[in-house]
């Protein structure tokens, strides 16, 4: 099976082809297809002609998008159905990941497939409507995950690590998700792919924790000193709203469970070491 990822150069998308598994995988950064420029677009993925098109490409300054939601929205969305409309053309599956943002983070309990969405931020919005133009193609599949680090981007194990510096910290302790590892999800990715996996799934770190508890850990496996203390999202103000519950599960069997979010920290740290 050959595999085309767009958005290649980014924190995900690098993973993805570094993770090929038993399928042939041809990475594309913006520079060689940028999802808004239509006929450069088919032309790639024409050329290449793959089985799935893993649609990496995505505006992610979710602050950003409070002030900028058309330029959020023109990549997320609109390169989303240009993306998604490429592959059907030549009966190829397009992945859309997708993120925690698209709820509204209200509920006490795991987010499933099944859960009604409403975004709060101008991120959120735009990564909903990048899911409903994915759907509008037969083959789809769109993966829902949450707060992402890996060794290819910019990421909150990286901002601790070098705010540590400082001697003392304050993170937010009242926000609760599922750290998710790059690597452990382009591995799903990629095996679901394989397995023709479609509709909408939640692939996330397995286990939950607050930012302050990720800082924490990020710290004492580190082996960095640093003194730490919590904070509630009102002392933080940032301009795009967060959920303060965005711990995802799936209800479906077909879903790979990824390894809990502490072997994807011990796992990173040693990727960064060996980099």
């Amino acid at each position: 099976m050959r595999l085309l990822v767009l958005g290649a150069a980014g924190m995900l998308g690098s993973d993805v082809v570094l993770t090929p598994g038993d399928h042939d995988v041809v990475g594309l950064s913006r520079r060689d297809a940028d999802v808004l420029d239509v006929a450069a677009l088919e032309h790639a993925v024409e050329a290449h002609h793959p089985d799935a098109v893993v649609n990496c490409a995505a505006y992610t300054d979710v602050d950003g998008a409070e002030a900028d939601e058309d330029g959020a929205m023109a990549v997320n969305a609109v390169g989303a159905l240009n993306v998604a409309e490429a592959a059907a053309e030549i009966g190829a599956t397009v992945v859309y990941p997708s993120t925690d943002y698209v709820f509204d983070g209200g509920k006490r309990e795991p987010y499933l497939e099944s859960d009604p969405v409403s975004p709060r931020s101008a991120y959120g919005r735009s990564k909903l409507e990048g899911e409903v133009a994915t759907a509008t193609v037969p083959r789809h599949l769109i993966v829902r995950t949450a707060w992402l680090f890996g060794t290819h981007g910019r990421n909150f194990v990286e901002t601790m690590l070098g705010a540590a510096e400082r001697g003392s910290l304050k993170v937010v302790d009242d926000q609760v998700g599922c750290p998710t590892y790059t690597r452990h999800l382009a591995a799903a990715i990629v095996r679901m792919v394989g397995a023709e996996t479609t509709g909408i799934v939640h692939t996330v770190g397995s286990g939950q924790c607050s930012w302050y508890e990720f800082a924490r850990t990020i710290f004492a496996r580190a082996n960095t000193e640093v003194d730490l203390a919590p904070c509630t999202t009102a002392e933080f103000p940032r301009p795009a709203p967060r959920p303060a519950y965005s711990v995802l599960r799936s209800q479906r069997q077909d879903v790979p469970v990824l390894p809990p979010w502490q072997q994807g920290l011990d796992e990173y740290l040693a990727e960064r070491v060996a980099a």
